[in-house]
C-alpha cells in the first residue's frame, strides 16, 4: 500500500530537512531527531553519503517514523534512495525524478513557487507541493496561492524559523519543512545537545 504523506505531514505538521557537509554527522543528526519525537525527517542527497545516511537513519528509526530523501532530481536518483530505503521523496522543483518516484509508488512532496509550477507539480503525481522558498513571499503568499488551490497540499520550507512558523500554519500550510533554523550546524558536526533543544521548541509550535 502507498504511504500517504500528505496524511502523516498534516498529523505531524513538521518535516526536519538534514543537508550536512558528514555523513556520520548527518547520521547522529537524523536519529537525535527521531528520538525527541520529530516523525518525518529528510536527508538531502547534496549532503555526503546520503545514502548511507538514509539507510542508516531508518534502520535506527522508531516505528512509526518516516525517513525520506530530498533534492531528488533523476529517475536514477529515485532508483538509488528507493535502493537506500527512503520512503518518500521531496524535490526543490518540477522535476524528471517526480514521474519516476510515483511509478514506484513513492510519495513525492514536489518543490514549486508559481501557480504554474504548483499545477505542473500536481499534474505529475505529486502527493504535496512543496512551496519553495517560502520566505520569498511569506505566508500572505502562501494564502494568495491557496486561494485558487484549495485542494492542494502545501508544505511550507525555506526559511521557516520559529517565528515564521505559526504564520504559514494558520495561513493553510499541512506542514513546514524546516532545515538550517532547526538542524543548524549539526549535520556537520555541530552540537547535537543545542538540536535537541530546537527540536523540543518546534515540536512545541507545532503540536
Amino acid at each position: 500500500m502507498t504511504l500517504d504523506l500528505t496524511a502523516e505531514l498534516a498529523a505531524t505538521r513538521l518535516l526536519a530537512v538534514i543537508r550536512g557537509s558528514d555523513t556520520a554527522a548527518a547520521i547522529a543528526t537524523g536519529t537525535a531527531l527521531l528520538a525527541e519525537g520529530v516523525r518525518v525527517v529528510e536527508v538531502a542527497l547534496t549532503t555526503p553519503g546520503a545514502l548511507d545516511a538514509i539507510a542508516a537513519i531508518r534502520a535506527a528509526a522508531p516505528a512509526g517514523s518516516l525517513v525520506g530523501a530530498g533534492t531528488v532530481l533523476t529517475p536514477a536518483a529515485v532508483a538509488d534512495v528507493a535502493a537506500a530505503g527512503a520512503q518518500f521523496v521531496v524535490t526543490p522543483a518540477v522535476v524528471d525524478s517526480i514521474p519516476e518516484a510515483v511509478r514506484r509508488g513513492l510519495p513525492v512532496a514536489a518543490g514549486a513557487l508559481t501557480p504554474t509550477e504548483a499545477y505542473a507539480a500536481v499534474r505529475a503525481g505529486a502527493a504535496a507541493v512543496k512551496l519553495f522558498p517560502a520566505s520569498v513571499g511569506g505566508p500572505a503568499y502562501l494564502k494568495a496561492l491557496r486561494d485558487p488551490f484549495p485542494q492542494i497540499p502545501f508544505v511550507a520550507v525555506g526559511g521557516v524559523g520559529l517565528a515564521e512558523l505559526p504564520g504559514y500554519l494558520a495561513a493553510g500550510a499541512i506542514a513546514v519543512g524546516v532545515g538550517g533554523p532547526l538542524v543548524g550546524d549539526a549535520a556537520s558536526g555541530g552540537d547535537l545537545d543545542a538540536l535537541r533543544e530546537r527540536a523540543r521548541a518546534y515540536l512545541a509550535a507545532t503540536s
